[in-house]
């Protein structure tokens, strides 16, 4: 059943792309603001989706931590559920994606009119100083920038060294950078179509201050954090170092 379940959601979530997509492209037409709600109601269709057929819900911890000028958001990258659920968690977003995506019809389109960041992911440096160049011109404008750091989806329990480019475009904008985990990958596994009925934590962290900070140093930082929090998610933890009832 959780599978028939899961591949019914499949279905309406792919529909649903094409369907909104369309929407924000003729959005485009009106005011970034009008973008972005039709973007939001994307999301707010999907996720409530998401509970309803599969009985996968999430919550948010660490709300407070997020500073009141917009910055550099680094989150892990383990499903597509983080990309959907990035709509909820700030006003007005920036992907930072590879290219490909760039090249499907309607969907890219819709893409580039929510004034995303496309890269080719094997050009390295170029695409770097890509990141850095046209993300302080969106932090400028009142975007918060998303970046995967490890550049791919990861599996549960594993990470892979953070790319550079967050870590430099922050510091060079004067910019935090908001880490954020999340066990989505428990749930909606990167590859196959199931989906396991439950909770997804999302943890927003403590905002990392990037002035006089070489980039590698940065990104320890931020890494250290996202999976030491990684690890007490994992381990059962109701919230971050505080046990469930039943471990008490």
């Amino acid at each position: 059943m959780i599978y028939l379940r899961s591949i019914l959601f499949t279905i309406i979530f792919i529909l649903s792309v094409l369907v909104f997509s369309g929407v924000v492209v003729i959005s485009g037409l009106f005011s970034r603001e009008t973008r972005f709600k039709a973007a939001r109601g994307w999301s707010t269709f999907n996720l409530w989706l998401l509970r309803v057929i599969c009985g996968l819900d999430y919550e948010i911890e660490g709300r407070e931590n997020i500073p009141g000028e917009n910055c550099v958001v680094l989150t892990k990258h383990q499903s597509t559920f983080e990309t959907v659920a990035g709509f909820q968690l700030f006003p007005t977003i920036c992907w930072v994606l590879k290219r490909e995506l760039m090249w499907i019809p309607v969907l890219g389109w819709a893409l580039s009119v929510i004034e995303s960041i496309p890269i080719n992911r094997k050009a390295h440096g170029t695409a770097v100083r890509q990141v850095v160049r046209i993300g302080k011109k969106r932090l400028a404008e009142g975007f918060w920038v998303f970046i995967f750091p490890e550049g791919t989806r990861m599996a549960p329990g594993t990470t892979r060294r953070y790319g550079i480019s967050g870590a430099l475009l922050a510091r060079d904008a004067g910019r935090q950078i908001v880490p954020i985990a999340h066990n989505a990958g428990d749930y909606w596994p990167r590859r196959g179509l199931r989906k396991k009925p439950g909770t997804i934590r999302i943890v927003i962290g403590p905002p990392v201050d990037t002035a006089g900070k070489k980039p590698d140093a940065i990104n320890l930082e931020v890494q250290e954090w996202m999976e030491n929090t990684m690890r007490r998610i994992s381990a059962g933890y109701d919230k971050v170092g505080t046990p469930d009832d039943h471990d008490s």
